[in-house]
């Protein structure tokens, strides 16, 4: 097995990962709820998340001890190669994975076999720009830093920048890259007057004292209302498994609870498994972002604001109205609202 890399380019291997992810020891160390078991047991055995260690999704990976205590005899973390997680969901190589709502609309729009099931924090994103912006509508005739058309970050850029009147497809410049980092790269270097930094990038670009922070999705207003990662699955899965979705989902929110209560913790978990290294930062990110938002929030305003912007421009054909019904399954949501009330 190769070693899979994250977003910040460090490694951890799926097997080593899983052998060091005992249920009972990871339980332990973080402190994770005990799971009721009067359920009936899920349909199924074994479940598929979509590997993509990095801080946000977090929750993802605390959960395997808790998802083995919900029935999952097997936890596996399907690599996703070159296809972002949506794809590798609706291609029905993976059964539910934590993703970016923004860049989960346009394969919701494209009616593939994708359902949302619930949001779960705000933030992961800060937009950076350089000593020519100052404000969202400076952007206008700018040039942006990317790492994908289509992707959940120049899904977001648009949605900010249509909010402000700005015509994402043909009033700024996109400057695409290869990667995230490399992105970032082509903004420090003055190729490009703005980036969209994903958590480490933002602390990093703050360490070295380059641009300045125009949006903060955690912080700022309205885009801190709304949920960044949702969950999502395999329309399918969702149809033919509904104990085991919901057993899974169950498992994720309690994880999530315990990125809120105990931040310190987990990031001494992310430190030790590689999804980021550097304790500090981890923490910082940590309790900067709202874990618990998934008990306080309706996910279904955040699909609508984000797709009527994409709507009103252009980029996607659906009406919110279509894309909440034919795109999401709130009732486990609904459920494990009551059932988890603290």
């Amino acid at each position: 097995m190769k070693a899979l890399r994250n977003k910040s380019g460090y490694g951890c291997s799926r097997r080593i990962f899983l052998a060091s992810a005992s249920v009972l020891g990871t339980a332990a160390l973080l402190g994770l709820p005990r799971v009721a078991v009067a359920a009936p047991p899920p349909e199924v055995k074994k479940l598929r998340l979509v590997h993509s260690p990095a801080i946000c999704l977090a929750p993802q990976y605390l959960a395997a001890a808790l998802l083995h205590a919900e029935g999952f005899a097997e936890v596996e973390y399907v690599p996703m190669q070159t296809d972002p997680g949506p794809d590798v969901i609706a291609a029905g190589l993976a059964d539910m994975s934590m993703w970016d709502i923004p860049g989960t609309i346009p394969r919701l729009d494209a009616g593939k076999p994708i359902l949302m099931l619930a949001g779960v924090h705000a933030g992961c994103y800060e937009l950076f720009g350089n000593d020519r912006v100052r404000a969202i509508r400076d952007l206008r005739g700018k040039t942006i830093a990317i790492y994908a058309l289509g992707g959940g970050v120049h899904i977001l850029v648009s949605s900010i920048l249509a909010y402000v009147g700005i015509d994402p497809r043909t009033d700024v410049k996109w400057a695409t890259a290869p990667t995230s980092a490399d992105a970032m790269r082509l903004f420090t270097s003055g190729e490009a007057d703005a980036f969209m930094g994903f958590a480490p990038e933002p602390q990093e670009l703050r360490a070295q004292n380059i641009g300045r922070v125009i949006v903060d999705t955690a912080q700022d207003r309205p885009w801190s209302q709304y949920f960044c990662c949702a969950v999502i699955a395999n329309r399918g899965f969702v149809q033919s498994h509904p104990v085991a979705t919901k057993r899974a989902l169950r498992a994720i929110l309690k994880a999530a609870d315990s990125c809120a209560s105990d931040p310190a913790r987990v990031a001494e978990y992310l430190a030790a498994r590689g999804f980021e290294p550097r304790y500090e930062v981890g923490l910082e990110v940590l309790k900067a972002w709202p874990y618990n938002r998934w008990r306080q929030s309706d996910p279904e305003d955040t699909l609508r604001f984000h797709a009527l912007r994409l709507h009103e421009v252009g980029m996607i054909k659906s009406s919110p109205q279509k894309l909440i019904a034919q795109g999401t399954d709130w009732r486990f949501l609904n459920e494990l609202k009551k059932e988890l009330k603290t």
